[in-house]
């Protein structure tokens, strides 16, 4: 096993075959205008400590690209779909896109995980 690694197996149900994960997995990618990162950085860690309290919200990793630290990337794990759902809905989750206005290149991209 490479170091690092951690096998976890997937739950069997009486058939033997791999239950289906609820898990809702995804990654938020962020390309921030250069003359706004920080300022982009400060409205994230402000909202962080929110979205780890809620009730649905299991991990939510904040990072950059390497060589390229205007792309800032989350992977997040919510519980279930509707978890997610419920966290879109809250006030500092909507008030995100009226704080992010004029800082980003680009729109966000937001690709949907399944684990494997």
């Amino acid at each position: 096993m490479l170091p690092g690694l951690v096998h976890q197996p997937h739950e069997q149900n009486d058939e033997g075959n791999a239950m289906t994960d609820r898990k809702y997995y995804l990654l938020a990618e962020f390309d921030v205008k250069p003359e706004s990162l920080e300022e982009t950085k400060a409205i994230f860690s402000k909202l962080l400590p929110k979205v780890l309290e809620e009730e649905g919200c299991e991990e939510m990793y904040t990072t950059s690209i390497l060589d390229e630290p205007n792309k800032l990337v989350f992977f997040e794990v919510f519980s279930s779909r509707e978890a997610h759902d419920w966290h879109m809905e809250q006030p500092y989750t909507r008030q995100l896109a009226t704080d992010l206005d004029g800082k980003l290149a680009a729109p966000p991209k937001i690709t949907e995980l399944s684990r494997f």
